[in-house]
């Protein structure tokens, strides 16, 4: 592609792809530096300490085991809504649901909790954990189908579907599900056998964090290890190549979002059996959006999905500590979020594509003398 700006010509060309673990690692290693140091200048402008406010994040995320926790409870959500986006991205779809979804998969995993609360003992969390999962997954059927069916796009469906998550489930919560005598918008407590037991006495470590880490496991084997996974895959690199090869296109493209929609609800089941015990507005925090963020920085792989759930786990835990310590807002690790995604796509940029830039000759006699 050339594009021309008066003298000045710019061409982008394709180059081969570079892959291995090296550049996968540097990338994003890369990404984060760049986006400390550029908000390095935004804290300095705020009249801080930028090493000093660097220094109590860190401190507040991985300073004691309690924070270190807390930091393992924050990428919990995170690590699972970013593996099912991983599944979507993987098959070529656009998936910007996961908040819709997790919110879908806490409003499913809630109902089995109080109504189904006759099932004895840990035989309710597996119910419980099935039902978010079918919750998520619904959810994220739906735009699976109308994309496989219609064309629609998966973009705007998902979009349009976290807005309707999130208005139905606070109706909800407002009249036909709110908790007698209905002072607040929040449904009775779940069954308290139904309650992720603590991994850790005198810590809010819940056995979701083993979960999410064993979700890790699977959504590898599924991707890389199975038929399956080979198909999904497959159809993202190139459909039409998929298609001619016998592939079904739309039936993956159905269930990759399912999928997705799944691992999303297993997300909203963990936050509300693992934390809240019951259905509350704003109780996914977002985590469905901030997702996004750690599917790209973790290159899409279930590994490095991990390793950035919990970065950005240890974001969201260590600014409370900086805001505290040294009065820079909390909100700045949003800031840092948007920069890392954004030197991250640069990074896709640099790396698959060739920039030139040019300016054309001048050919005018004025210039050579020739007058």
């Amino acid at each position: 592609m050339q594009l021309k700006l008066g003298k000045w010509e710019i061409s982008i060309e394709r180059k081969p792809k570079v892959s291995g673990l090296l550049a996968g690692i540097l990338g994003p290693a890369a990404a984060l530096v760049l986006a400390f140091i550029v908000a390095s200048f935004i804290i300095a402008l705020s009249g801080a300490n930028p090493l000093l406010a660097y220094k109590y994040m860190l401190s507040g995320a991985f300073g004691s085991l309690r924070s270190f926790t807390e930091t393992l409870v924050k990428a919990t959500p995170l690590l699972l809504s970013g593996l099912g986006l991983t599944v979507a991205y993987r098959t070529g779809l656009i998936s910007i649901g996961a908040e819709g979804q997790m919110i879908m998969g806490g409003l499913f995993a809630t109902l089995a909790g109080i109504y189904m609360g006759w099932i004895p003992g840990p035989a309710l969390i597996l119910v419980v954990m099935l039902a978010g999962m079918v919750g998520g997954g619904l959810w994220g059927a739906i735009p699976g189908y109308l994309k496989a069916r219609l064309g629609v796009s998966e973009v705007i469906n998902t979009i349009m579907l976290n807005y309707i998550a999130i208005f139905l489930v606070s109706y909800l919560l407002d009249v036909p599900l709110r908790e007698p005598p209905g002072y607040f918008p929040q449904t009775a407590q779940i069954a308290r056998h139904a309650w992720l037991p603590y991994v850790l006495p005198g810590t809010r470590l819940h056995l979701g964090v083993l979960i999410a880490f064993a979700s890790a496991f699977v959504v590898y084997f599924l991707l890389w290890r199975s038929p399956l996974g080979y198909q999904m895959r497959a159809v993202g690199y190139n459909r039409e190549a998929a298609r001619h090869s016998g592939m079904n296109v739309g039936k993956n493209m159905v269930l990759a979002l399912s999928l997705s929609g799944a691992f999303a609800g297993l997300a909203g089941m963990v936050e509300i059996a693992g934390l809240h015990h019951r259905l509350l507005n704003g109780f996914s925090s977002e985590y469905g959006f901030d997702a996004m963020a750690v599917a790209l920085l973790g290159k899409l792989h279930p590994g490095g999905v991990t390793i950035a759930s919990i970065f950005f786990g240890a974001l969201r835990v260590g600014a409370n500590m900086m805001q505290r310590s040294v009065q820079v807002p909390a909100s700045l690790v949003f800031v840092i979020q948007g920069l890392v995604i954004l030197f991250v796509l640069m990074d896709e940029l640099l790396r698959n594509y060739v920039i030139r830039i040019f300016a054309k000759p001048v050919l005018e006699e004025k210039s050579y003398g020739l007058k």
